[in-house]
């Protein structure tokens, strides 16, 4: 069942339009990557998907029903939590504070702190501290925790391995593995195209804010994926 779809999605900041005409579907239960190189729009996809960008109603529908032009509070008590580029934590609230504004839309489901600390140990340790005062990894998995407190349906993730050392990204992303085992569907931006397509089972390309290819994870033509993620 097609649980996320954007129907000829457009955005734009001002007057600058960022994304043109995208189509993505998005089936129930499955990890979809979005890749493409810097400036491909990336982000800005998943940020209109989680209402950061407002568009026209019928550009993105939810469960059957259209979202775009929701506010993100309105999007996350629907079910779509975003994981933001660059973590984007609260640094005057701590490490627990932070993963209890996660839980603010009360939406019902496998995840609490409970979870999330079995998930992510080594938070539970440094629950009382500032978040910001954590390493980058751990910081990561505190923004992941604090998506996953409110029981989304859909995961937005947005650059889960930036700035980390491999050891700390291959945690997360075992980590991530762990989550899609609970039912969660989840839309990757990775810049690392090799671990997006390893964690996927489709992917598509972006260039220059189009949609330029689209295909399974297994058996695709990589010299068609190196053209579009190129443009050549």
């Amino acid at each position: 069942m097609t649980l996320l779809r954007t129907q000829n999605l457009s955005a734009f900041y001002g007057d600058f339009q960022a994304l043109f005409g995208i189509n993505v579907d998005v089936e129930q239960g499955e990890t979809v990557a979005i890749i493409g190189a810097n400036g491909a729009g990336k982000t800005t996809l998943l940020r209109t998907i989680a209402g950061a960008l407002a568009t026209a109603p019928e550009t993105v529908v939810f469960a059957g029903e259209p979202i775009g032009h929701k506010t993100p509070h309105e999007i996350v008590r629907l079910g779509i939590a975003m994981v933001p580029e660059g973590r984007r934590l609260f640094p005057s609230l701590s490490v627990e504070e932070n993963l209890l504004l996660g839980a603010h839309s009360e939406r019902p489901g496998p995840w609490n702190l409970k979870r999330v600390y079995e998930l992510f140990p080594r938070l539970r340790e440094l629950r009382r501290l500032p978040a910001t005062s954590l390493s980058g990894g751990q910081q990561q998995m505190a923004a992941l925790g604090r998506a996953l407190m409110s029981n989304p349906q859909v995961l937005l993730c947005d650059e889960l391995s930036l700035g980390l050392a491999p050891v700390v990204i291959r945690d997360i992303y075992q980590c991530l593995g762990a989550i899609t085992g609970e039912g969660a569907t989840v839309v990757l931006v990775e810049q690392d195209i090799n671990r997006a397509l390893d964690a996927s089972t489709r992917f598509y390309c972006l260039q220059e804010g189009r949609l330029a290819l689209s295909a399974p994870t297994k058996n695709f033509d990589r010299a068609a994926l190196t053209a579009a993620y190129f443009g050549m």
